[in-house]
């Protein structure tokens, strides 16, 4: 009867899963290099990228891995160009392979299924901008590279626009501030992606970061851009959460173990799978 019980509750969370995988396409690409490949990228491709709809690697070069060659150099001074041949890419070849399109490195851990939850309830062609929000340099805020971002279908018409038309440009080498800038400069809204206990969903570090309550001081390196009022403890990071960064590869499976294996015997989940998928198949049909 324990071991039945545990099979229903296991096979719920994946049937809902699986529903929102058709629902919210979502293409996930990674900024990657041909140093990082061994290091790095196998080891999203082993964890979370699988779970995305379509997944791509970007590098300056092709290799059987595989990755897409984009026209640019490496170093981090050509993060942008980066980004913006990537998008240029997918808007070239994979528009229609998805409904969101996320940005994320190769040292970035992200939750898909919670992702295609929060972005359940946002409309695709709206001009919407989704990540951690930070706050200097971009009056609507930008998003942290790290954490990854997502652009809907919408947001990515704009910002290959805005490129073909010169109204954004490549004025700066820091990839997410200059995004951010172009996304502003098109109309393309900066959400506020905190669940609603105004948890974070994207961390732009690792949990041990964010998680242990510290004693007040001055603000950390990894506090000081937030958009929101900085929050350090448990309250910090939600239940559904989405990202973190600076991952390295032992600690990627030590996620994915957590994230999708660990369970607590007895434990009441506060998110019910099953009322989430019939409110969100009433949001669908509203829509319709």
């Amino acid at each position: 009867m324990l071991i039945r019980e545990s099979l229903v509750v296991h096979k719920l969370d994946r049937s809902v899963a699986t529903d929102l995988t058709q629902q919210v396409r979502l293409l996930c690409w990674v900024l990657t290099a041909p140093q990082y490949l061994e290091s790095r990228a196998k080891h999203v491709h082993a964890t979370w990228g699988k779970r995305c709809n379509k997944v791509l690697y970007m590098s300056s070069e092709e290799s059987d891995f595989p990755t897409v060659k984009l026209n640019v150099t490496e170093g981090r001074d050509q993060l942008y160009w980066k980004t913006i041949r990537a998008f240029q890419y997918i808007y070239e070849h994979h528009l229609d392979d998805a409904d969101w399109f996320l940005k994320a490195d190769d040292d970035t851990f992200v939750v898909p299924e919670n992702l295609r939850y929060f972005l359940s309830q946002h409309n695709t062609e709206d001009p919407l901008y989704l990540g951690r929000r930070f706050r200097p340099f971009v009056a609507q805020g930008y998003m942290s590279g790290g954490a990854g971002y997502v652009l809907s279908k919408e947001a990515l018409r704009r910002f290959v626009k805005g490129h073909a038309d010169g109204n954004c440009t490549h004025f700066s080498d820091i990839e997410d501030m200059a995004l951010g800038t172009c996304m502003e400069t098109m109309n393309v809204t900066a959400m506020d992606t905190r669940d609603e206990r105004r948890r974070h969903t994207f961390h732009a570090f690792p949990p041990d970061e964010h998680l242990p309550r510290e004693r007040p001081r001055p603000l950390p390196r990894h506090l000081l851009y937030e958009y929101y009022n900085p929050v350090e403890g448990p309250s910090c990071c939600s239940d559904l959460a989405i990202s973190f960064h600076y991952i390295c590869p032992e600690e990627m499976y030590t996620l994915e173990y957590l994230t999708y294996h660990l369970r607590p015997y007895g434990y009441k989940y506060r998110l019910h799978p099953e009322v989430a998928f019939l409110l969100l198949c009433i949001h669908f049909c509203n829509i319709l």
